[in-house]
């Protein structure tokens, strides 16, 4: 009986702890309204749905242990889709996507955000302090330990 209880808590624990070890994503107004009230930066991931190394990245290098842990701790972790249709309040400024097309298929226009933020390619990554000013620009893939050594 007590073989079979321990069996299933290191079932349980062991479950828990992968549920656990995700990136803790929010959108840029949470973020922001987060950091007003605990200031700590933003982790941004500026992506595409269909761009190759931007499904890399999060398959890879958002998956690793050390990687989730470090964003976990240190950023609040923003997804930003920069060719969807969310509107956006940023630095007093109002951002959306007035070309998009829900039908179409793969490439889709670009968000205005990404214009203001100077996006140069994909995915791009930024880290941004409480003031909404960029910190940090990190553009193209990463392994999870290029990464790592560039935020720390």
């Amino acid at each position: 009986m007590m073989k079979k209880i321990l069996i299933a808590l290191f079932l349980f624990i062991g479950t828990m702890s992968i549920q656990a070890q995700e990136i803790r994503w929010v959108t840029l107004d949470e973020a922001m309204a987060r950091q007003k009230k605990s200031p700590k930066p933003i982790f941004m991931n500026v992506y595409t749905d269909w761009y190759g190394p931007c499904k890399m990245l999060d398959k890879e290098t958002f998956q690793d242990p050390e990687v989730i842990d470090f964003i976990n701790k240190n950023y609040y972790a923003v997804k930003f889709n920069a060719e969807g249709n969310s509107v956006v309040a940023f630095k007093g400024n109002k951002f959306s996507n007035p070309g998009f097309d829900p039908n179409r298929k793969g490439r889709n226009s670009a968000h205005e955000l990404t214009s203001y933020l100077k996006v140069q390619g994909y995915p791009a990554m930024y880290i941004i302090d409480r003031n909404g000013d960029t910190q940090q620009q990190i553009i193209g893939y990463k392994t999870h330990e290029e990464l790592l050594k560039i935020l720390r």
